[in-house]
């Protein structure tokens, strides 16, 4: 069982319009409503693979009903902490380009009371689970040392855990040492202070933050593939994906495509490529089925590219 924890979930609307004209009337040539959050995504993603999930989340309101309702409908256990606020609900407008642009809400603020409420609810679920994956932005109201907390907790316990986050919440969770963390270039370039323009300069920003304390990195790196760097040594794959739909979640459907590999190693570096190939060619925040993946296509290689020019270089 995957164990999720997403502490500021919410409630995805997508739009696919035929171009964006701001102070325009757009006209959607068609819309979805899916459960939405890092760490919701990736109990999606791994409950369309057929592996049982549960997810842990702070709901409030309508929004958070629905929420667990869509949830429950697509194979995920839901464990809700009830908070106060009511959960946020996000836009995305998807053009047939690909171009994607998203309006996150910031959500409610979470109480003490409630904050120490969600760590005791996934300690309590932690038992069965063999990955705990924290996903996401903290909400106002948490701290950014919440996930080094859970952490700490979680490995007490003997649990091991793949945390995705960014900013000061992933730099004050890299000392509890989770098992592996999931930036994508511009959190890598964030995290390390500097710009990333190759793999090579990549590589070397994923040993730093191994250096701090993380376990292993595997890095998405959007067009350009992903990079996996732990004690293994390093792996670089691609896979190719010719029809850009949308990449909302697609990073996540590529954590739970790690996860269910056993989130070690070159295969799980390979389940997760091919997750992630799958999951742009859908709409929305859709998550791939096992009849999506072309893992077939998927390549890797330990002979590094290290002056490969990444496509999008990332900035600090």
């Amino acid at each position: 069982m995957i164990l999720t924890v997403t502490p500021n979930p919410s409630l995805d609307r997508t739009y696919e319009v035929p171009s964006l004209e701001r102070g325009g009337v757009l006209r959607a040539t068609g819309d979805r409503v899916d459960p939405g959050g890092k760490g919701v995504n990736v109990s999606r993603a791994v409950a369309a693979a057929g592996v049982r999930t549960t997810a842990v989340l702070p709901l409030g309101g309508t929004p958070g009903t629905l929420l667990a309702e869509l949830l429950v409908a697509q194979g995920v256990d839901v464990t809700v902490v009830s908070i106060a606020g009511e959960t946020r609900a996000n836009i995305s407008l998807a053009e047939p380009d690909g171009t994607l642009t998203k309006i996150n809400a910031a959500g409610p603020e979470v109480t003490p009371t409630e904050a120490a409420l969600l760590l005791d609810t996934v300690r309590t679920c932690s038992g069965a689970a063999s990955w705990i994956a924290c996903c996401g932005s903290l909400p106002r109201g948490l701290h950014p040392e919440w996930y080094a907390d859970l952490v700490t907790r979680a490995h007490a316990a003997g649990a091991r855990i793949a945390l995705d986050t960014s900013g000061p919440a992933l730099l004050a969770a890299l000392p509890a040492r989770p098992d592996v963390i999931k930036p994508n270039a511009e959190e890598l370039a964030e995290a390390v202070g500097r710009p990333l323009a190759t793999l090579g300069d990549v590589v070397k920003a994923a040993e730093e933050l191994r250096s701090l304390g993380a376990g292993a990195v595997l890095a998405s790196l959007g067009a350009d593939g992903q990079l996996l760097v732990s004690e293994e040594g390093s792996h670089y794959g691609t896979a190719p994906a010719p029809a850009v739909r949308s990449n909302v979640g697609a990073g996540d459907a590529s954590l739970a495509g790690f996860l269910i590999a056993g989130g070690a190693g070159p295969e799980a570096l390979a389940s997760a490529l091919a997750h992630g190939a799958a999951a742009v060619q859908l709409p929305g925040s859709a998550m791939p089925t096992p009849s999506d993946l072309r893992p077939d296509e998927v390549r890797i290689t330990q002979d590094l590219p290290l002056d490969l020019p990444l496509s999008d270089p990332a900035t600090a």
